[in-house]
């Protein structure tokens, strides 16, 4: 995958009562290169307690990991190859987004990735992640509560 296709970057953005975000241009930019559809598919992460999100295309990426994994496991936990295709394709929303980058976050969503007034986007690659920027400064990553007290100082919040 070029460069050009990669989310690199972060951005603390608000999200309002009806759960209105905005998307950060750095993660549209991505998306509109890599899919012609102005949506993000959100959903829970792997790990993590906060969102995984991609662009429609990137399913296929995923499907191709989600089978090697199977094959590599075959034998060993049936199961934990359903629980993962559920998580990775079952527990999505695709959500499109409006002309000037807004989407209203799912509730189911919103409650997955514990996600209030604050989000925190963190781009990882192929994939973003959104997080509750007072979740990411209990994270286990050095890197990662450096970069949500950061992003929530910039913007005169407290930590």
């Amino acid at each position: 995958m070029d460069l050009e296709h990669l989310f690199n970057g972060s951005a603390l953005n608000a999200v309002d009562a009806k759960g209105r975000l905005s998307v950060p241009a750095f993660i549209r930019g991505v998306i509109e290169r890599r899919s012609d559809a102005k949506a993000v598919i959100l959903g829970a992460h792997e790990v993590d307690p906060c969102l995984t999100a991609y662009d429609r295309g990137y399913g296929r990426i995923l499907h191709a990991e989600n089978e090697r994994r199977r094959l590599l496991e075959e034998g060993e936990d049936a199961t934990a190859h359903y629980a993962r295709a559920r998580r990775t394709f079952g527990i999505t929303e695709d959500v499109p987004y409006d002309t000037s980058g807004r989407i209203i976050l799912p509730p189911m969503m919103r409650r997955k990735g514990q996600i209030e007034d604050l989000a925190l986007f963190v781009g990882v690659g192929g994939t973003f992640e959104i997080w509750n920027p007072y979740l990411a400064l209990k994270s286990g990553d050095e890197d990662l509560r450096d970069l949500a007290a950061y992003r929530l100082e910039e913007k005169g919040f407290s930590l």
